[in-house]
């Protein structure tokens, strides 16, 4: 049987210059990187420990999905 992922928002904090990944789907999630890749590095290690350490049983591979939002703002290249 086909698990369904876990979903992970994943959010850049300007102030701090991380990503900041969280989720409603594994309890205690919060943790965060320099970049995407290394968030993600981190998050195969994490997730399967938090979920163990909430007695829910991981399966060997586990599922996640990663929704990521930065807001940015684009200058007018008008002359004027």
């Amino acid at each position: 049987m086909h698990q369904k992922p876990y979903f992970i928002r994943a959010e850049w904090d300007d102030e701090a210059r991380v990503w900041v990944a969280s989720s409603d789907d594994i309890p205690g999630l919060a943790t965060e990187e320099e970049n995407l890749e290394s968030l993600i590095h981190k998050l195969k290690t994490i997730i399967p420990e938090l979920l163990e350490a909430n007695g829910m049983i991981p399966e060997t591979e586990i599922p996640f999905e990663i929704f990521s939002r930065r807001f940015e703002l684009a200058g007018s290249q008008a002359d004027g």
